[in-house]
């Protein structure tokens, strides 16, 4: 997961041109159900809102950008963990969240001043829809914010081994030193209103998650480490850990509103999807099969951490891994604060916007520093918030819209079959990911 645009969120305040509870749908749009338009047997009308300036391609890169995060890092200990069959759920996984980003953009087709995932919710549920798609977004970018210091933690300790910093009696060392310095460092970005700057910079996103492919398979060939895991078939109990960890790597709902909107021709956003989903299918299957390869059952919840000290490739690796989490922190912990902000009516006042934006920047790192377990984190946020996110809301507010008497019944079947697997991996995997953190202390 790697979100350059959620600044926009913010614009969910402002309500939408409807009465709370008044739905409006065009017929004519869903005389066909959405299963046939996926695979371009229908005609959909022209929209008018030509709002947008975004090419095919461009809208195709923001949306890879969008998709390829640091759940490349944990992809091989999710493999680890469901073993070589739970390959199989990795691309089901990919296959549903294409499918529910293919639902949001038909909930946005009833109503062309949808511009964002809440108001979405707010079109479907009225004002409890949007604040529940509000909180779940919310507390997503909060938790990856808490993610990136982990994991730049981590690996920094594994550039560095054996730091110590003494003030007194007080001394810091290894992972704790790294998470407080580089929060030190970025506090100052999270001061900014504007971060399109950031945003610019997060966008080779793209490039840095295949240079990371590339070094992690040079160090296989080249570097001596070679292909000696041979791994499990298939691991029931850690199934759930599996699911969850997939879930995460795919969470980029928050953003396809905005990306769909941006778009001249917004009618062929359903394609930018597919190739976005294939493309990170192949980054993302390329990299578990390389690092369970490798590794085997030895694999950390981060394969920058297994690569070998001191080489060429596991220096690139580990240096491309801590430059995206360093410029797209702010652009996580921005929505949190300024939503914080507007609850206050603080938003207009400077001296109190950095105090609320500090200590939010000081509560990721407490819990940062008190839960340093970057694999069982990315299994939190995934079976709970990213499918919640991105499997459950999407089907609720389109079967809210549309109306179940609308859709076949192949695709209502479809529809409950993802929100049955959705509840599981949110019941499960949730509670086993919490049961690993409580283990850990």
């Amino acid at each position: 997961m790697a979100i350059w645009g959620f600044t926009e969120t913010q614009s969910s305040s402002s309500p939408l041109p409807l009465p709370q509870h008044e739905i409006v749908v065009d017929h004519q749009h869903y005389h066909q159900p959405l299963l046939q338009n996926f695979k371009g047997g229908g005609q959909e009308k022209q929209e008018t809102d030509q709002c947008g300036t975004s090419t095919f391609a461009n809208t195709c890169f923001n949306g890879l950008n969008a998709l390829s995060g640091v759940g490349l890092l944990s992809i091989p200990y999710a493999l680890s963990q469901g073993g070589w069959l739970s390959l199989i759920l990795l691309f089901l996984v990919s296959a549903i969240c294409c499918y529910t980003g293919l639902l949001l953009r038909r909930c946005m087709a009833t109503n062309l001043a949808i511009r964002t995932y809440p108001q979405i919710g707010f079109h479907a549920f009225g004002s409890t829809g949007k604040l529940l798609v509000s909180i779940f977004m919310y507390m997503e970018l909060y938790l990856v914010a808490i993610g990136f210091l982990i994991l730049e933690g981590d690996n920094l300790d594994k550039l560095f081994p054996n730091t110590r910093v003494e003030f007194g009696d007080f001394y810091l060392e290894g992972k704790q030193f790294f998470v407080l310095l580089v929060a030190l460092a970025i506090l100052p970005t999270t001061w900014l209103k504007r971060l399109d700057f950031l945003a610019y910079i997060s966008a080779g996103g793209v490039l840095a998650s295949w240079i990371v492919v590339v070094s992690v398979f040079w160090a296989a060939i080249f570097d001596g480490v070679g292909f000696h895991g041979k791994g499990r078939m298939i691991n029931f109990p850690g199934l759930p850990t599996a699911l969850g960890l997939y879930a995460f790597c795919y969470c980029g709902h928050a953003i396809f509103p905005t990306l769909c909107n941006s778009m001249k021709e917004k009618t062929k956003f359903s394609k930018v999807l597919v190739v976005c989903f294939v493309l990170c299918n192949i980054n993302y299957g390329l990299m578990a099969i390389l690092g369970y390869l490798m590794y085997g059952d030895d694999i950390n919840s981060q394969v920058t951490l297994n690569l070998p000290n001191g080489k060429l490739s596991s220096k690139i690796a580990i240096y491309t891994t801590l430059i995206n989490p360093f410029t797209k922190y702010a652009l996580m912990v921005a929505p949190v604060a300024a939503a914080i902000e507007e609850q206050l009516l603080l938003h207009n006042k400077r001296s109190f916007s950095l105090l609320i934006r500090t200590l939010v920047v000081l509560s990721t790192v407490i819990i940062a520093l008190a839960v340093p377990f970057f694999g069982y984190l990315m299994t939190l946020i995934g079976s709970l918030l990213s499918v919640i996110v991105s499997f459950l809301l999407p089907c609720a507010c389109y079967l809210k819209i549309i109306g179940p008497g609308r859709c076949h019944k192949a695709e209502l079947a479809f529809i409950f079959g993802i929100v049955i697997l959705g509840s599981f991996v949110a019941t499960k995997g949730t509670y086993s990911s919490i049961i690993q953190i409580i283990n850990e202390f």
